[in-house]
């Protein structure tokens, strides 16, 4: 005695029924995850966008009845408010200064270990990628003994006879101070992502091109260059997002100071938090938003862009 075959109809039916258990299991272990994302990220920040539009401060929590709409009325104050240029300018200033020089010089340390320019080439990528594990406090206690009047720069200067400034209490150099004590920071970061990139190029390439009778700067602006496209783009933008949200370092190190030389906008925004003007903090926290969108699409347009 024979089986019948099953119908087409009812295997498909068959096939539908498991599809769709197969999904609600899925969505049962993603349930957790997405009900998380909601509750303390999606709401907040929705939350937050309503909320620059309003006059909210800590006094309005009890009675929230008593808070208005203000349309772009916090917008617009921020623009007016001398603080909040200053914290603009020296991100813009922390960006493009801190950035270029970090992928430089995180390239060139990628470059070296790559090649087999620098011996003990374990050692060395421990050495530059320990600073991302550490923590910014201890961090911070190495930078200010470093930067101190008598600390050791100062001690390295007076070697060339040169006078060194009281780095972190400056206003013409805390800025710097901060941006070399990030690029030193970010470094280890970039030149595993570089190393990554790196050795994804063909050798053949560089062999045929050595072949040719090309030297080491013409095969790098001709082949490492090119293929490490969509690597420098990524790098960028995770660097160029990293550095306008720069809190930690002038958070630990100066407090903002001197005279706001060190103001960045996320400092701004978490002491603005820290008043009670949540409307208004709101508002700058989405100036700062809108700055990282802009920024990251010049470097798609400029990075992303085929020849």
């Amino acid at each position: 005695m024979t089986a019948l075959p099953t119908p087409a109809p009812a295997r498909a039916r068959a096939a539908r029924r498991r599809s769709r258990r197969a999904t609600l299991v899925a969505w049962g272990f993603a349930a957790p995850f997405v009900v998380l994302f909601l509750v303390f990220m999606a709401g907040p920040i929705v939350a937050s966008l309503g909320m620059s539009f309003t006059d909210l401060t800590t006094r309005d929590l009890q009675t929230p009845f008593n808070v208005n709409l203000v349309g772009l009325d916090n917008y617009l104050r921020l623009f007016e408010d001398p603080r909040f240029v200053r914290s603009l300018l020296n991100t813009g200033i922390f960006v493009l200064v801190g950035v270029p020089v970090t992928m430089a010089l995180a390239l060139a340390v990628a470059l070296a270990l790559n090649t087999g320019i620098a011996k003990f080439r374990t050692v060395f990528r421990v050495g530059y990628y320990a600073p991302v594990v550490t923590s910014i406090v201890a961090i911070a206690i190495v930078w200010r003994f470093i930067l101190q009047p008598d600390g050791l720069l100062n001690a390295f200067l007076g070697w060339f006879g040169i006078e060194g400034p009281n780095w972190l209490q400056s206003t013409s150099w805390a800025l710097p101070s901060l941006i070399m004590m990030a690029v030193w920071r970010n470094i280890g970061t970039l030149m595993v992502i570089f190393l990554a990139g790196l050795q994804g190029v063909p050798k053949e390439h560089h062999e045929a091109a050595m072949v040719d009778g090309a030297n080491a700067w013409q095969r790098f602006g001709s082949i490492t260059l090119p293929a490490l496209r969509p690597t420098l783009l990524f790098a960028a933008v995770i660097t160029g997002i990293g550095f306008l949200q720069f809190f930690e370092e002038p958070f630990v190190m100066t407090r903002g100071g001197p005279l706001d030389s060190t103001l960045s906008t996320a400092m701004y925004t978490y002491q603005q938090f820290g008043f009670g003007n949540y409307s208004y903090a709101s508002a700058a926290s989405y100036v700062l938003f809108l700055a990282i969108v802009a920024l990251s699409l010049i470097q798609f347009r400029f990075l992303g862009r085929k020849d």
